[in-house]
C-alpha cells in the first residue's frame, strides 16, 4: 500500500472488497478519466483505465506478475509505476497516490505521476 502525502486531498474511489485479489474494477468519477482500481494481493493501486495505445479499458484486462494488460493489442503497464513493459504500448499510465482506511480505498487525483520510461 503506498501512502499519500497529507497535504493532498484524498477522494474515495471503491470499498477493498468492491474488487478481488488479482483483479481490477473500473471507476467512473465525475470530472476525471475512467480509472482502474487494482489490487495485488492485499495491496491497491489507482491508475487510468484507458490503455495509451488505444481506446481499451485496461480493467477488462488480465492481470499478468504485477502488469496488466491491454484487451486489445496484449500491450501491458506495471501497475505500482504505470510504466509500459510491452509493445505496442510505449507512454506510461498516470498512477495516483493511495491510502487505505477502514476497508475504503481513497486516491489523490491531483498528484498522479506518469513514468515515461521507454519500454
Amino acid at each position: 500500500m503506498s501512502i499519500a502525502s497529507i497535504a493532498k486531498p484524498m477522494t474515495f474511489i471503491a470499498r477493498t472488497t468492491d474488487v478481488e485479489p488479482g483483479c481490477a474494477l473500473q471507476v467512473n468519477l465525475g470530472g476525471h478519466p475512467p480509472l482502474a482500481l487494482v489490487r495485488l494481493a492485499d495491496e491497491f493501486f489507482v491508475i487510468n483505465d484507458t490503455c495509451t495505445h488505444g481506446e481499451a479499458s485496461l480493467s477488462d484486462g488480465e492481470i499478468i506478475n504485477g502488469d496488466i494488460e491491454c484487451p486489445f493489442h496484449s500491450g501491458c503497464f506495471d501497475i505500482r509505476t504505470g510504466a509500459a513493459t510491452a509493445f505496442p504500448c510505449t507512454k506510461a499510465l498516470t498512477v495516483y497516490p493511495v491510502k487505505v482506511e477502514d476497508e475504503q480505498v481513497f486516491a489523490a487525483l491531483d498528484a498522479g505521476t506518469c513514468a515515461d520510461t521507454p519500454v
